[in-house]
């Protein structure tokens, strides 16, 4: 059975290496597609499901931007995609649209924002620094990568942020040093203060940011979506504590409280779930707390 033309790519392009960028004729995603929220995306009948955070849309035309990289068998096939090929499935949006988009607008404009992207994180972030920009609200940006190499997006970022500032770990391009030590800078030698930090990247490098801007008292929203991206699709994957509570980044998030979420726990259970043991233990671990049925992934069927 062949694959029902529906979904089209109408654009490809490397960013760099290992990362892909792509347009995709989806309609009616585009059409109600909000910053913050993911697509799942299904190459053809035997591929399994990805989820992808919405990188951009553009109602007129119809299509949806999604940004990948290729770390597992089926980031890899869609790589082999090319413009004019169709892919199987593409459902969305889903998950729930960053905070700010409920806020008011004049309530806005009187917060210092900050966003925060850490590797293929600057695709998430772009949206919603266009989404500020086409609500005439300056916000700032910081892309943090290994090297020059690795930036992405930095010119569509250029266009819509205040001040964008780029850290690379080995000092290549722009600021020399994590993107930890970037915003110490801006704060203690630039005089710059926020009010809101949004960050996006690996865990790790949420894990720090949120301890620095608790350290520095600025109210920050992180974005699980690598725990469901990095995972499998699998139902249970995007299990976080967040406070006290267990939520799903899938249905709840993937946008929460930087300062509330258990990373340390995140991060165990991300590589556990790499194994079928692990996945088993995890599952003996938390019970009827390990997936939610309905969480509009399907991992759980």
């Amino acid at each position: 059975m062949g694959v029902i033309k529906v979904y089209k790519i109408t654009s490809k392009r490397l960013l760099t290496e290992n990362i892909y960028l792509m347009d995709i004729e989806a309609p009616r995603v585009a059409k109600s597609a909000q910053p913050g929220q993911f697509i799942i995306i299904k190459n053809d009948d035997k591929g399994e499901r990805i989820p992808l955070t919405i990188a951009d849309y553009d109602r007129e035309k119809g299509t949806v931007t999604i940004v990948f990289q290729t770390v597992g068998y089926g980031t890899k096939e869609l790589a082999k995609f090319e413009v004019g090929d169709y892919v199987q499935d593409f459902v969305g949006p889903l998950g729930q649209p960053s905070e700010f988009v409920h806020e008011d607008l004049d309530e806005l404009r009187k917060k210092k924002v900050l966003f925060v992207a850490g590797g293929v994180g600057a695709a998430p972030v772009y949206p919603q620094v266009k989404w500020f920009y086409d609500n005439n609200i300056d916000v700032d940006v910081i892309i943090g990568a290994r090297n020059k190499e690795l930036v992405i997006l930095e010119e569509e970022m250029r266009k819509v942020a205040k001040n964008l500032y780029i850290s690379t770990d080995d000092g290549s391009y722009g600021f020399n040093g994590r993107v930890t030590d970037c915003l110490l800078d801006l704060v203690n030698n630039k005089g710059k203060k926020y009010d809101h930090a949004v960050v996006i990247g690996p865990m790790i490098m949420m894990k720090f940011m949120s301890m620095l801007t608790k350290e520095l008292n600025i109210k920050t929203t992180v974005s699980l979506n690598p725990i469901m991206v990095d995972g499998t699709g699998m139902c249970g994957a995007c299990r976080v504590t967040v406070g006290d509570e267990v939520k799903f980044a899938c249905v709840d998030g993937p946008e929460f409280d930087g300062h509330l979420v258990n990373f340390d726990e995140s991060m165990r259970r991300q590589s556990l779930y790499k194994s079928e043991e692990g996945r088993a233990i995890l599952k003996l671990e938390e019970g009827d707390t390990h997936h939610r049925e309905g969480c509009g992934c399907g991992g759980h069927k």
